[in-house]
């Protein structure tokens, strides 16, 4: 009987090549782990850095690196990928990091060191890999202050660079296509993930401490206002104009570009206290989704400051100066221009009152603001809108109201019926109410403010009591004449030129004529055309502007009577 054949033990079934992989792959990682307990981790990274350069020689890919600092500044590039590549993390992806700023409303996540995503761009996989280093402390600019020249310095003990790998032959889409896609593409991400801010000057800037001497001027706090345009007490044409405005503002950058302007806009809101100025504000910052930055000129000591002050700031951004004529002194040139020439000052005299130095005025001049807004300094930036805000809008200098310097004068007035409607609305919740038609008679007559109708609102939550509280509020007002049929005419001074001549006219000939009849400044054309984008509307737009505009009266010396104002440094003039 013949024995039976014995089968052999599993192992002895695995093919050669297969246990010699495996062993190699045990040997390994024994050699990784003893080079990694063993050899020190920059050596390690050199060695790697070496390996993978002569393996590069004999493959079709190529790397593109994206370090974190670009010297001592940020890298946008950086900035931009990381914020990109939030967005492109897949099931696939085995690590990432997920954070939530202090003051920050959503989840930020982005790429964990030495985790590889692939990204795919017209077709092509583009690999991804976050590395980090040690390197010898240093310090370098904060990536989240707003100007590297008041930048607050961070110190650094790491460097953090992307690797890019792809195909040699898209090297040049990379470089002209992908990139550029992934720098817009940021932008999009940042606003739609940015909470508004409201920033104001901190006390302590520019004076060391624990910041150093380049400590940033600037501190925030979350901007959750929630006045926006469908809740102000506004007439509902000059709510759409200015809205109208701003969006044509926000999608023009190539136009100012090409007519030579810096990409700004200047809004002066004028009107007595409590008619919704500031409310105003925060509904154009939520409409455009722009920080807001306060600018308190009294706090400032030079012109030098106030320029470095508006390089910190960002793109993008609304800069407001609030009860401007309370800020600084604007009539300097008149006063100066009637100082009598006394005897110069002595060293006594600086000790005398109202003479020398006074440390509790501004050391921001005229000149100096006109230059901020207006001069070669506002073109440091992009996108950015200027407010100015008075109860006065009479004792500003005209240089300051000038198209170009504020582009749009908006006058908040008291309540309207219109208005009273959009707060009951919002106030009571109702539309229509018998009330309504006698409030709105009262208002017609009565001077009486958005926000004192809001108050009177506030104390009732039922819509009879409150609305009969608000009549006898109005009742209680001082009745305001209403005068009628006192209407200016304005004199004709076209030499025998009547308006159905001109109107029959070609345009260019109309606007030539009107101009020689009138003066007006490039400044204001310019303005006059930048409000339309039509070609048959603007120059139209023009001659109603050039025939309106009363002749300029020129002031001369010493015809100029100075009337005292009961607040100090500001005059009344009259010819």
């Amino acid at each position: 009987m013949l024995p039976k054949t014995q089968k052999p033990p599993p192992h002895a079934r695995i093919p050669p090549i297969l246990s010699a992989a495996a062993s190699a792959a045990a040997t390994a990682m024994v050699l990784r782990s003893l080079a990694k307990d063993l050899i020190p981790r920059e050596l390690q990274h050199d060695l790697f850095l070496r390996l993978r350069r002569f393996l590069s020689r004999f493959s079709s890919e190529l790397t593109l690196t994206v370090d974190e600092y670009d010297g001592l500044y940020p890298n946008t590039l950086f900035q931009a990928a990381e914020t990109y590549l939030g967005t492109v993390i897949t099931p696939d992806t085995k690590r990432f990091r997920a954070s939530k700023p202090e003051r920050e409303k959503r989840i930020k996540v982005s790429v964990e060191k030495d985790e590889e995503l692939t990204d795919w761009f017209g077709g092509v996989p583009i690999k991804w890999r976050l590395f980090c280093k040690d390197t010898p402390r240093k310090y370098v600019s904060n990536p989240d202050s707003l100007g590297y020249e008041y930048g607050a310095t961070t110190l650094k003990s790491e460097s953090r660079f992307f690797e890019l790998v792809f195909h040699k032959k898209i090297k040049d889409k990379v470089i002209n296509e992908y990139l550029p896609y992934i720098l817009e593409k940021s932008k999009i991400l940042k606003e739609e993930q940015r909470t508004l801010k409201l920033w104001t000057l901190k006390i302590e800037r520019g004076m060391g401490g624990l910041g150093g001497p380049r400590s940033k001027p600037w501190q925030s706090v979350n901007l959750d206002h929630p006045s926006t345009f469908d809740t102000l007490a506004m007439e509902l044409d000059a709510k759409e104009n200015i809205m109208a405005d701003l969006r044509r503002f926000v999608k023009r950058k190539e136009f100012y570009r090409r007519v030579g302007k810096a990409w700004k806009r200047g809004y002066l809101l004028y009107g007595p206290p409590g008619t919704g100025k500031s409310s105003l504000i925060a509904a154009m910052a939520n409409y455009l989704n722009f920080d807001v930055y306060d600018l308190e000129l009294t706090a400032m000591w030079s012109n030098s400051e106030l320029r470095n002050l508006l390089i910190s700031t960002a793109n993008r951004s609304i800069l407001v100066v609030e009860d401007i004529d309370c800020s600084i002194e604007l009539q300097d040139r008149f006063k100066a221009a009637k100082k009598p020439v006394g005897k110069p000052l002595v060293a006594m005299d600086l000790l005398q009152p109202g003479q020398g130095y006074d440390c509790r005025s501004s050391g921001v001049t005229l000149s100096g603001l006109l230059n901020f807004i207006d001069g070669l300094w506002s073109s440091c930036g992009d996108e950015r809108i200027i407010i100015f805000t008075t109860n006065h809008k009479e004792r500003l200098d005209p240089a300051l109201l000038r198209p170009g310097r504020m582009d749009v004068h908006i006058h908040m007035s008291y309540c309207t019926p219109c208005g009273f409607r959009m707060l009951a609305q919002n106030y009571l919740e109702i539309s229509e109410h018998p009330l309504f038609i006698e409030i709105e008679r009262l208002l017609k007559m009565k001077k009486v403010t958005p926000a004192e109708v809001g108050e009177q609102l506030l104390k009732n939550e039922e819509a009879e009591s409150a609305l009969r509280g608000l009549i006898e509020l109005l009742e209680e007002k001082e009745v305001e004449e209403v005068k009628a049929g006192h209407v200016e005419q304005k004199e004709s001074r076209s030499e025998g030129v009547t308006e159905l001549e001109i109107s029959e006219q070609p345009l260019f000939t109309q606007i030539k004529r009107l101009m020689e009849m009138e003066k007006v400044t490039p400044a204001e054309v310019g303005e006059q055309l930048l409000e339309e984008e039509e070609a048959e509307s603007a120059p139209r737009g023009l001659i109603e502007l050039v025939g309106e505009k009363e002749e300029v009266e020129e002031v001369k010396a010493g015809q100029v009577e100075q009337k005292e104002s009961g607040s100090e440094g500001v005059t009344e003039l009259e010819n």
